[in-house]
């Protein structure tokens, strides 16, 4: 996959906003007043910890080599192409929790409806619709963002750039 839910964790409130999206966005309404009242009420797929003084939100990050993906005996987990997010088709699912043991984030659940595993689809309708992930479209610091590889990569170098350039000013103090 080409893209990824980029964290700025200096934004992240830990307000959990994001969370809620993400139920509301897989709940059978899509309303947050509907939602709290569905049987079994809607779970989210990815969460905000407080570690170390940090929030960081957690989901999936859809590896191209995803090991959930390779250990699912029932092939329920895949994609559809390379440029897709990773997702479970439910009707194969059987909730073995072998994808739950391998994966290196930790970031794959159980379903309080069925028994089947739920994780972070990146809104795949969503982004079909050309839209950007509920938990993206609802964070109200913009903490979230979903980019290229690219961006990444480009932010990244950035950010090395200017904390280079800032200790080479503080070396001709």
């Amino acid at each position: 996959m080409k893209k990824i839910i980029d964290v700025d964790m200096d934004k992240c409130l830990g307000c959990h906003t994001c969370e809620m999206e993400c139920a509301i966005e897989h709940s059978n309404s899509k309303n947050l007043f509907s939602a709290i009242q569905e049987i079994p009420i809607p779970q989210y797929r990815m969460s905000v910890e407080f570690i170390n003084g940090s929030n960081i939100p957690w989901q999936c990050r859809h590896c191209d080599y995803a090991p959930c993906e390779t250990v699912c005996p029932t092939a329920s987990i895949g994609r559809k192409n390379d440029e897709a997010p990773i997702v479970i088709n439910k009707s194969k699912c059987i909730g073995c929790k072998m994808c739950i043991q391998v994966c290196p984030f930790g970031v794959l659940k159980i379903s309080k409806a069925d028994n089947t595993v739920i994780k972070c689809d990146f809104c795949i309708k969503r982004l079909e619709g050309e839209k950007e992930p509920a938990c993206v479209k609802g964070c109200p610091t913009n903490a979230l963002k979903l980019i290229t590889l690219e961006e990444l990569s480009n932010k990244k170098k950035e950010a090395t750039k200017q904390r280079f350039l800032s200790a080479f000013k503080n070396d001709d103090d």
